[in-house]
């Protein structure tokens, strides 16, 4: 799988390091999603937001946020002695990468073949028919 590269600057706006961003495991995902909402938390923090039932077990989540934190998603500080865990990957990028591994994996690099295989979809309903053909629209104007 292709990593995406990226560099990170600091709060001064000093570059601080430069990474590879790779597409969150399943597992990850579901990490980031409940960070993207509460925008920084402790474990706890984390475990007590998640949606899933049962919650997901504190150790684990340990565990994955220094998997995540060392593949460049996450970062902590320390906060008295508890670490705050923050997301270095947004959502759309994690979107993008998404796209990127759909791309290269089912079809070949090629958005037409993807796009044409979603047109073709018979559960697609005449409103989001109407939305492709502006963003099709507007995406021509911005390339003109």
């Amino acid at each position: 799988m292709e990593a995406h590269r990226r560099t990170i600057f600091s709060n001064m706006g000093k570059k601080r390091q430069s990474r590879n961003v790779v597409l969150p495991t399943p597992g990850e995902l579901r990490l980031l999603q409940v960070l993207w909402r509460i925008r920084e938390g402790t474990i706890e923090n984390i475990v007590d937001a998640s949606d899933e039932n049962p919650s997901p077990n504190y150790k684990t989540v340990q565990t994955w946020l220094r998997i995540m934190e060392a593949k460049g998603q996450v970062e902590h500080r320390q906060q008295g002695r508890a670490f705050v865990f923050k997301p270095l990957i947004s959502r759309g990028e994690v979107h993008k990468l998404s796209i990127r591994h759909l791309l290269a994996k089912y079809f070949t690099g090629s958005r037409t073949e993807m796009l044409m295989e979603l047109l073709r979809d018979e559960r697609i309903s005449r409103e989001e028919l109407r939305q492709l053909e502006g963003l099709v629209r507007n995406r021509r104007k911005e390339l003109s």
